[in-house]
């Protein structure tokens, strides 16, 4: 008899954790740190890119109000733009962001000028209506609300994907409806990068600071994606990953490679005059090209996720069972596992996930 009460107490507790490991995994979810290339004439002159976040759990009810998703829904694209609306933040749907669609099957595999803008008008007419009737579209200098919507026919995004628990993302909810949202955007100081390292210090306190070193104080996107990345090494339990969804075809010629400070003055040709008025400023840049410009942070060949398969980074539809595992050493100083994602019987073939994680 107490042999059998050891064994009931046994199986008792074994349940008993198996029940709490699977309520603990449902408990997380994904958000993704998106790297968006730079792109045309305001690309060349400062080739940094933009910064964006995806929350897969987080929902626009309105471009300025937030909300827990409905199930079905693919979250919400959380980001500081300049002068739309005079809005520090707005937040799109993932799929009008991307694609200025709401369905995967109405985005085409080719971007012509004439169709892209339809479909723009179509979504603006549809959802942002509420950002005000005189809203511009952007310019040639100055972007507008076109930024919002169709994002992949401008450029290439790399998504870094992590964990979120429901409490933080209930309060990040909270603490962005609550505040005032009145627009703050500078360049230098309080531009893009520095909306989404905030959210990212929010996430993970006390780590995305700003720093003098490197970058010269200014909050760049590959900045951000390098700390994250590093942070990760020390954190396996958020479980990074890295996607590359690619630009739509068309009337844009391919984004360029995003570049930290010291290379965006390198490729511009605006070190020449720094050295000149200070050498010792210079030097200090060439530095930090040495130490950081140079960290490959994407790998080489990475698979394009496309519409298709935006279930690998929203968390929904297929299972992690159908993904295929293997490893392979990344250039860098740290040795990264690469998971891809397997062929469906049905299709014949399927996209691969990257997923960075440490051995």
């Amino acid at each position: 008899m107490p042999a059998m009460r050891s064994l009931r107490t046994t199986a008792f507790a074994l349940v008993f954790f198996a029940i709490f490991a699977l309520s603990a995994a449902r408990s997380h979810a994904q958000a993704a740190l998106l790297m968006e290339e730079p792109y045309g004439f305001f690309g060349s002159v400062n080739p940094t890119g933009h910064n964006a976040v995806y929350f897969a759990r987080i929902c626009a009810e309105t471009p300025v109000k937030l909300r827990r998703c409905e199930p079905g829904e693919m979250g919400a694209v959380i980001a500081r733009y300049e002068g739309i609306n005079g809005d520090d933040w707005l937040a799109v749907p993932l799929m009008p962001y991307l694609y200025s669609v709401e369905k995967t099957t109405d985005v085409p595999v080719y971007a012509n000028r004439p169709a892209v803008n339809r479909l723009r008008e179509r979504y603006h007419e549809a959802q942002l209506l509420s950002l005000g009737d005189h809203l511009p579209p952007g310019s040639f200098m100055r972007g507008g609300w076109t930024e919002l919507i169709g994002v992949s026919y401008e450029r290439r995004i790399y998504a870094f994907r992590f964990d979120t628990t429901e409490q933080q993302d209930d309060e990040l909810i909270d603490r962005l409806n609550d505040s005032k949202n009145r627009a703050k955007f500078n360049l230098l100081f309080n531009n893009c990068s520095d909306f989404a390292r905030r959210i990212l210090d929010f996430y993970f306190p006390g780590t995305f600071k700003r720093s003098i070193f490197p970058d010269a104080g200014v909050t760049t996107p590959k900045q951000l994606a390098y700390k994250l990345e590093r942070y990760s090494c020390k954190h396996p339990e958020m479980h990074l990953t890295i996607y590359a969804l690619p630009q739509i075809p068309g009337y844009r010629r391919h984004s360029h490679s995003n570049r930290n400070v010291a290379e965006s003055l390198a490729v511009t040709g605006y070190d020449v005059p720094i050295a000149l008025a200070n050498p010792y400023l210079a030097g200090g840049l060439f530095v930090d090209y040495l130490v950081r410009g140079r960290h490959r942070l994407i790998p080489k060949n990475l698979p394009a996720l496309t519409a298709d398969k935006l279930w690998l980074l929203t968390g929904s539809g297929q299972s992690i069972e159908n993904r295929v595992n293997i490893s392979a050493q990344v250039p860098g100083t740290v040795r990264r596992g690469i998971a891809q994602a397997g062929e469906t019987a049905a299709a014949g073939s399927s996209l691969p996930e990257i997923r960075v994680a440490n051995e």
